[in-house]
């Protein structure tokens, strides 16, 4: 089905195209820059890594705590992308024959998710030259993208779009402002915000139109029930790399396996992940009114009620 935005709709879509052409950077010449890790530095702060959480934590291990995770946070964006890009894809045939503004900033969206997940992998192949051995990021971004490319469009539009609104909320509330990270992955995270700003406008946009496809309250409720599938999975992926990344750090800072600190250390890991990727998304006002305006009050508290049992996971300095 061929579609043409209405005119406001036009004007944003073509906003982001000026951004995008305004903002485009290189991964080699603008980020990277030759650079290294520097292990002597933070990667995630603490109002996402939660390691304020664990007092006993010596400096060093507070500081490789936040390390194990940024790697992790890096990882996880390399893997969302890969769903998020052949999705836009996809949506970008309703535009094909229509609006070719709507249709250039989708494959501009396309595109920087490509290079973007070009800059994870290398991320990762730096943070494995100089960390220690035996860390494990085990998820196939292959096999993640076909259990969510299964669900209906608009519930996957909905997941995106929460994905890209709390990447954005992460750096501005807890990146940027922080002093003592890496600079090179400080850099790493706000190369990436400045062209995820544009993708959560397209989002928007995207996600809208789905939902104006949707004929029935039965087709609203299984859409629905499609997100909570996929909020479901995603909290699968991060206990198992929670219990993945607790261990590594365990191991490799020379703890005990078990005991109340391992406990501890693992619970945290989890509640840090959980936040990141889930609850923290949830709470942005942004998604909280898109969301509220395409659901009904009922279908808004079966989500509400999906979430609950996460809704444990926020920092500690938050309450």
């Amino acid at each position: 089905m061929q579609t043409h935005p209405a005119p406001a709709e036009v004007s944003r879509y073509a906003r982001t195209i000026e951004a995008s052409k305004r903002i485009r950077w290189d991964i080699d010449r603008d980020v990277i820059r030759g650079r290294t890790f520097d292990l002597a530095h933070t990667f995630l702060p603490d109002g996402l890594s939660l390691a304020d959480e664990l007092p006993f934590l010596a400096p060093a291990e507070h500081r490789f705590f936040s390390q194990v995770q940024g790697r992790t946070y890096a990882n996880m964006f390399g893997l969302v992308e890969r769903f998020i890009g052949a999705k836009m894809l996809e949506v970008s045939r309703d535009h094909w024959l229509g609006d070719q503004t709507a249709l250039e900033a989708i494959v501009r969206f396309t595109d920087e998710e490509l290079k973007h997940q070009a800059l994870f992998r290398r991320i990762e192949q730096l943070a494995g030259r100089d960390m220690p051995a035996g860390y494990r990021f085990d998820v196939s971004p292959n096999d993640v993208a076909a259990f969510v490319l299964g669900k209906c469009t608009w519930a996957v539009l909905a997941l995106t779009c929460h994905i890209e609104l709390f990447s954005q909320a992460h750096y501005r509330a807890s990146i940027d402002a922080a002093t003592d990270l890496s600079p090179l992955f400080k850099d790493v995270f706000l190369f990436h915000w400045r062209e995820e700003s544009q993708h959560a406008i397209i989002d928007e946009l995207e996600w809208e139109r789905e939902d104006g496809k949707l004929a029935s309250d039965a087709q609203r409720d299984a859409a629905v029930d499609d997100l909570i599938a996929l909020v479901a999975g995603v909290d699968g992926i991060l206990q198992a790399q929670a219990r993945a990344d607790a261990a590594y750090f365990l191991a490799a800072s020379g703890m005990a396996q078990d005991g109340a600190r391992a406990e501890q250390v693992h619970a945290t890991v989890l509640k840090a992940y959980r936040w990141q990727y889930i609850v923290s998304g949830t709470l942005e006002p942004r998604f909280q009114k898109l969301l509220g305006q395409l659901v009904s009050a009922a279908q808004m508290g079966r989500i509400q009620a999906a979430l609950a049992p996460l809704g444990y996971a926020v920092p500690a300095h938050r309450h």
